[in-house]
């Protein structure tokens, strides 16, 4: 609850809003697919890059996530997070989307009920599930990012790792490489908890009956058909499955490798301050798996491009 009366509300949403929602599309209580349209014109976006989205703390929470409490010069604050922008690839007549003529964005979101400390409750998604067609919010004005699609040529195999909404910049690289005539293989894997947290489900079924060169693995490890056998994304690679489903042997020569979602998957090396060598982290992650098959992770400080790109979507 908020101490601001109604028209200091009305003046502070008047003053710091400046998108409209277009439409919400709910899969789930907790999970949605959420299309802003800017005031201002529509920013060029590359596939894979992000935006802001941003609302204020006088906005109501989503019942049943966890409660806070603001101090009372916290009330008129405007809360942002970053999103990478996703898209439904497919129009109402199953064609590929026209995205330049859209005049909104695309996000996908996922509801965090409870902060990962008992004094944190979490600020913008319990605020953001409260939105309907037509209700006010910001939008960042700028689309930035480097984790995008450049460097990968038509013949290229393309694969597309991703846990829960980090499948959100995977949709719109797959749209665009699908407009653009690829080539090449690409194979797309989500790893969630159930079927119904896939919120693009049925759209890959839809592209893979349509396109001879796309695959679409869902992951989920909670569903009780298959709780003693579980897969998740580095599974793919120990295990075989991923060359099985491509048909062939992964090739750093000819493939690239894109990663976003949850920082465990990913498995980033850091610098060891003693020796200055990269260390992986405790748990085996898919960039330490790639690397000992001759794979290169990209490195932004050496401003090296390699065939393994990652967004740690945390």
């Amino acid at each position: 609850m908020t101490g601001l009366l109604p028209a200091q509300i009305d003046e502070l949403r008047q003053r710091r809003y400046n998108g409209t929602v277009f439409s919400v599309k709910k899969t789930h209580s907790d999970l949605m697919i959420l299309r802003v349209k800017p005031d201002f014109p529509k920013p060029v976006a590359l596939p894979g890059q992000y935006c802001s989205l941003g609302l204020g703390n006088w906005e109501p929470r989503f019942p049943g996530t966890q409660m806070e409490n603001l101090k009372p010069e916290d009330e008129s604050r405007l809360m942002r997070r970053a999103y990478s922008l996703s898209c439904s690839i497919l129009d109402e007549k199953q064609n590929l989307l026209d995205v330049e003529i859209q005049p909104f964005l695309e996000f996908y979101i996922v509801l965090v009920r409870e902060g990962s400390e008992p004094t944190k409750a979490p600020v913008l998604t319990p605020r953001l599930f409260m939105l309907t067609e037509g209700d006010r919010l910001n939008i960042g004005e700028k689309v930035t990012g480097h984790y995008t699609l450049e460097g990968v040529k038509s013949e290229d195999t393309v694969i597309l790792l991703s846990t829960g909404t980090g499948e959100a910049p995977h949709n719109y690289m797959i749209w665009q490489l699908l407009k653009n005539g690829h080539q090449g293989k690409i194979l797309s894997a989500c790893c969630v908890r159930l079927r119904k947290d896939l919120g693009y489900y049925e759209t890959h079924q839809k592209l893979m009956a349509r396109f001879p060169n796309y695959m679409y693995l869902p992951l989920t490890t909670r569903e009780t058909d298959n709780l003693a056998h579980k897969i998740y994304i580095q599974d793919l690679i120990t295990g075989g499955q991923m060359e099985a489903h491509l048909g062939e042997k992964l090739n750093p020569a000819s493939t690239h490798v894109f990663l976003c979602g949850n920082p465990k998957m990913i498995g980033v090396p850091e610098k060891d301050p003693q020796t200055g060598e990269r260390v992986f982290p405790k748990t085996t992650g898919v960039i330490e798996l790639l690397e000992q098959r001759g794979f290169a992770a990209d490195n932004a400080t050496l401003k090296f491009r390699g065939n393994i790109h990652f967004e740690e979507y945390w």
